[in-house]
């Protein structure tokens, strides 16, 4: 029995075969399921498809309508899920077999609009599409209110798989359904529902606001939860169109997980770790809060079935309610440090969200002069905990990296402070070095030391050359000390890219990170720079996604990546840097340019360094007119120290708006001899329009698809299909 029918097995006695009858139950006898009944029979009549559930007859016996259909040998989806998750391998079956079925029902314009664990049918022979009581044509409008509203006021469907449309009330499509899949196979997967809560209204705000929990698991799962990613974006333009697109991408996982052994899913937990309260605090408690907060972060991070993040200091109960519910953090880590006379109490606190309900509480008592032994040992009951509370595998290992020495470690906290502040790098490199001195294997020490030489050194600031060799230096000696550090991995990207112009390397690099670390945001940050450098610009927009389900608050470089390939609109909303290059480069693409203007005045007036003013005055002359200062300001920077090919790109397309045609082809030399291979940007942007067939500018152009070309070729023995998709069929096969 369901909520409106009854299925009675029968025999047809004329063609001696067993067969299935479906009726309105008695007590359900309203005319909207006498409707929804006929509906059923209409849709799934004449669709001769293995896939769906096949429909024999449609009659009334006085005033009760009947089905007569295939009866089915096995169970409903709902009942196997009961028992727990499916393996991939059979989730994979379930899911292909019903993209197949809906492919045949949307190619006779017909929607599904209720697609559920129970209206899934697995049998020996593959698995049938079941119940099209909701099933709609294309373009249909629904006609009433009634139409829209049960009896009881909810709107029709099941709410952990309708759409955002659906519950909009807004037109339905192929892309409704693509959504259901992608629940119901997150769910095959997992378990559990993908989009829960306690009543409709709950699963409503999930479904509209919160983001699916990422599935982690090795490559085989990380490939699955980028198709079941895009498969519940919000925005039905962002799905698959199709039902056969959808399956196509499905298709590339079957052999990940043949080839895996026993490949599990599971989903991950989001940690936020609130740095500690510090009432009456003095430099020591102060010193002991932040060590908390960062040997919580770095232990906590190197687990796998984690995502960990860092929250805002000072929230009361009902913001930090609030931010989880709108980064779907499941634990929140908070406590306090209180100075009692020579003492320091630190207490800390596991919170469920998004109830706030204390999961685990601890509290110890240490010597305030040096307290830093404890809060390691601190760091590692609260994982354990966590752990616990969430039910994790518990054979990663999470490791506090922390130096020996109190002494370092608050030299160390110092420099962190420090070290963003434009105007504090030399304090900041100092502060490092001074703790290294102390602990020369702290590798957490080496790799921001190599950050701070490496921007100090790309800005003009000191002895750059000098400070390029011990950037280079403290990366390496991190990696040595610490293979698997991120943090290493991410700052020594930007190196490579920018400075030693082997984006190849660095992305190669990354992505084999990736498969250590498939939950750490920043290594897929450290891939959108990559990947665009390369010229992989799908690439690039996807690990900007998988770093944003990872950490929605992970500031990442996509903005350039929507620049480079034309998206200006997307570009300027998406610019979240202190200069705003980029919003004030895409605004004249948007026909913006009194706003650019006014935007790169302000920017110019308060730009503390000489080569960013002269980026600023080179950008903001170009939009004036006004060769005569452009100029010399390209010139300074192209005589400094800086090294960067994507900053060359924004000199030489401003030379080329300036009809300074020679110049520019010499600096896009630059850019392309750099690192930066974008043929598509080259082929595009309107400010490089003078330079198209020239011999020069086609031989770059050439020079960079070639170099692209190699790049992909990297991507894909690198597992870049596997972590971020794969590529657009034409680079592909280069």
């Amino acid at each position: 029995e369901g909520g409106m029918g009854v299925v009675y097995a029968a025999e047809d006695e004329v063609l001696r075969r067993k067969v299935a009858i479906k009726t309105v139950r008695p007590d359900a006898a309203d005319p909207s399921h006498r409707e929804r009944l006929w509906r059923e029979a209409r849709a799934a009549a004449g669709l001769a498809h293995p896939g769906v559930c096949q429909v024999y007859d449609v009659g009334e016996d006085g005033s009760e309508l009947y089905i007569a259909m295939e009866l089915l040998e096995g169970e409903p989806l709902g009942d196997r899920l009961r028992r727990g998750p499916l393996p991939l391998c059979d989730a994979l079956r379930v899911a292909l077999d019903i993209l197949a079925a809906l492919d045949a029902l949307h190619a006779r314009d017909v929607i599904h609009r209720d697609l559920k664990p129970s209206n899934v049918f697995l049998t020996p022979q593959g698995s049938k599409l079941l119940d099209f009581g909701l099933a709609l044509p294309l373009g249909e409008a629904l006609t009433s209110t009634q139409e829209r509203l049960t009896q009881s006021g909810m709107i029709l469907g099941t709410p952990g798989f309708m759409a955002p449309e659906q519950w909009s009330g807004e037109s339905v499509g192929p892309r409704t359904d693509v959504f259901a899949v992608g629940a119901l196979i997150h769910e095959m997967a997992t378990g559990a529902p993908t989009f829960a809560g306690r009543n409709a209204m709950e699963v409503y705000h999930a479904v509209m606001h919160e983001s699916p929990a990422t599935l982690t698991g090795g490559p085989a799962v990380d490939a699955l939860d980028r198709v079941v990613q895009r498969a519940l974006s919000r925005d039905p333009a962002e799905r698959y169109p199709t039902a056969s697109d959808m399956a196509e991408d499905l298709a590339t996982v079957v052999p990940l997980v043949e080839g895996q052994e026993r490949p599990q899913a599971r989903t991950m937990l989001r940690v936020l770790v609130v740095p500690f309260d510090q009432p009456r605090s003095d430099e020591m408690t102060q010193l002991c809060a932040l060590g908390i907060t960062d040997t919580l972060l770095t232990a906590l991070a190197g687990h796998h079935g984690l995502v960990v993040r860092a929250g805002k200091a000072g929230l009361e109960p009902e913001e930090l309610t609030a931010t989880a519910k709108e980064h779907g953090i499941h634990v929140v880590v908070t406590g306090s440090v209180l100075r009692a006379g020579s003492k320091l109490r630190i207490s800390a606190r596991l919170l469920a969200m998004p109830e706030g309900d204390v999961a685990w509480s601890r509290a110890t008592v240490v010597d305030g002069d040096d307290p830093f032994e404890a809060q390691e040992e601190l760091a590692g009951r609260v994982g354990t905990a966590i752990v616990e509370h969430a039910s994790l595998d518990t054979g990663s290992t999470m490791r506090s990296r922390v130096p020996t020495s109190p002494e370092a470690y608050a030299l160390f906290l110092r420099a962190n402070q420090q070290s963003y502040n434009f105007g504090l790098l030399g304090e900041s490199r100092d502060l490092y070095r001074a703790a290294l001195a102390i602990d020369p294997g702290f590798a957490p020490a080496w790799a921001r030391l190599g950050r701070v030489l490496r921007v100090r050194a790309k800005y003009g600031h000191g002895d750059t050359e000098r400070e390029r060799v011990e950037a280079k230096e403290a990366f390496e000696r991190a990696l040595e000390l610490d293979p698997d550090l991120a943090v290493a991995h991410n700052f020594y990207a930007y190196f490579e890219i920018e400075e030693l112009g082997r984006p190849e390397d660095a992305m190669s690099r990354l992505l084999r990170q990736v498969r250590r670390a498939p939950t750490d945001p920043d290594l897929f940050a450290g891939l959108v720079t990559a990947c665009r450098f390369c010229g992989l610009l799908d690439a690039s927009i996807a690990a900007d996604r998988r770093a944003r389900r990872l950490d929605p608050g992970v500031r990442t470089s996509v903005a350039y990546t929507l620049w480079m390939a034309g998206d200006y609109e997307g570009a300027v909303r998406h610019d979240d840097e202190d200069m705003r290059w980029i919003h004030h480069y895409g605004l004249p693409m948007l026909g913006r340019t009194e706003e650019a203007l006014q935007g790169l005045r302000a920017c110019e007036a308060r730009a503390p360094r000489p080569l960013e003013r002269d980026m600023l005055v080179s950008s903001r002359a170009t939009l004036e007119g006004d060769v005569d200062a452009a100029l010399p300001a390209i010139q300074r920077l192209l005589q400094s120290s800086f090294r960067d090919p994507e900053g060359f790109y924004f000199a030489a397309r401003d030379l080329a708006y300036l009809a300074q045609h020679d110049m520019a082809l010499d600096v896009l030399q630059r850019v392309v001899d750099g690192g930066l291979s974008c043929p598509t940007a080259f082929e595009t942007d309107p400010w490089l329009a003078g330079l198209r067939g020239m011999d020069r500018f086609d031989a770059l152009l050439a020079q960079a698809a070639e170099r692209r070309a190699r790049a992909a070729r990297v991507y894909v023995e690198s597992g870049g299909v596997a972590a971020l998709g794969p590529l657009p069929i034409d680079l592909a096969a280069s």
